[in-house]
């Protein structure tokens, strides 16, 4: 059977959608139950990565620390594995990780900016850790310049580079090309992650793999920021249909969904208005909770805000924009 690596991020990018609040109990619950569905790796922490526990970024419910020793004593099969936005979180919060065995780290740069990914995937490869470089918002640059980036986490020391659609902004054609690109300008596994927001978080990945992707990510119940992530247990379920051999437990992968994933969600992720404006727009996928807060502080329309904040070009990091997005708005509603 044709093989290919799966990556959950339920643990990691679902935290976006429950405002970062899991427990570091709750997810070391949670990592047990997917450890027993034959997942290979499981990313866990705040949802903006290690460090992002944050006023500016979400305050979590437990500190990283905490995150990593409830799950790292569960695991048995799994690996563990989190993300690094330069930035937001140092080389000194991946050696707290290390600590609990961390087994990889994704190295998170905007497209554009892979430059700034040098040493921390230095550092990861001299320290015995899987390097993987993940270009987020990859909708944002031609596909010369994605392969261009994707190029320079190589040179680096990356093990694998991301075509990453943060906003959830691509449609097939586009993942293709960006997949094909970078395929034909590195000589190390290429991979994707997806967001629903325009309703083709599966139908993207499969075009990913089509292009010649061989790691991808999924969570279950596509919990995720936006519309939330490829939903995993469909993505497999679709696998199994094409011949793909997983690993997974499909059945047991729907039963953590149903049992275990369904009673901590806030509301259902679904395409709503915000994460399909998001979508739309091509504004980053976790901006949509602080959106929704500020339309109704100010008193617009969140769209609005996501509209003009995919406008104005607007990437992870500059989550302080949205609030003079909203206030500008507001003004103009006033003077109307």
């Amino acid at each position: 059977m044709k093989q290919i690596r799966i990556i959950d991020v339920t643990l990691r990018d679902g935290m976006h959608a429950i405002s970062h609040q899991l427990s570091a109990h709750e997810m070391g619950k949670i990592a047990q139950k997917l450890d027993e569905s034959g997942i290979g790796m499981i990313e866990i922490g705040h949802g903006d990565g290690i460090g992002g526990s944050s006023l500016q970024y979400g305050l979590a419910k437990s500190l990283d620390r905490e995150y990593f020793e409830a799950v790292s004593t569960v695991l048995k099969n799994c690996k563990m594995d989190v993300l690094l936005i330069p930035g937001i979180g140092t080389i000194e919060d991946l050696k707290v990780a290390m600590e609990y065995g961390a087994h990889t780290v994704r190295v998170a740069t905007h497209v554009t900016e892979a430059d700034v990914s040098e040493q921390h995937i230095m550092f990861a490869k001299k320290n015995g850790l899987e390097a993987i470089g993940f270009l987020m918002m990859s909708h944002m640059a031609s596909v010369e310049k994605v392969a261009e980036q994707a190029k320079l986490m190589e040179n680096y020391g990356a093990d694998t580079v991301y075509v990453t659609d943060s906003a959830g902004a691509m449609v097939p054609n586009d993942v293709k090309m960006r997949i094909s690109a970078v395929k034909e300008a590195i000589n190390i596994p290429v991979g994707f992650h997806a967001h629903n927001n325009l309703g083709l978080a599966v139908g993207n990945t499969i075009a990913a793999i089509e292009a010649g992707a061989t790691v991808v990510d999924g969570s279950v119940r596509g919990l995720g920021a936006g519309a939330g992530n490829t939903q995993l247990e469909a993505l497999v379920a679709v696998l199994n249909k094409m011949g793909y051999d997983t690993g997974i437990d499909l059945y047991k992968l729907m039963d953590i969904g149903q049992n275990v994933i369904d009673p901590i969600m806030c509301r259902p992720q679904i395409i709503s208005n915000d994460a399909l404006a998001i979508g739309y727009a091509g504004a980053y996928g976790s901006f949509l909770l602080h959106a929704r807060r500020a339309a109704e502080k100010f008193g617009v329309d969140s769209r609005d805000i996501l509209l003009e904040l995919g406008r104005l070009k607007t990437v992870g990091g500059q989550e302080d924009l949205i609030i003079d997005v909203a206030i500008e708005l507001s003004k103009k509603q006033k003077t109307k």
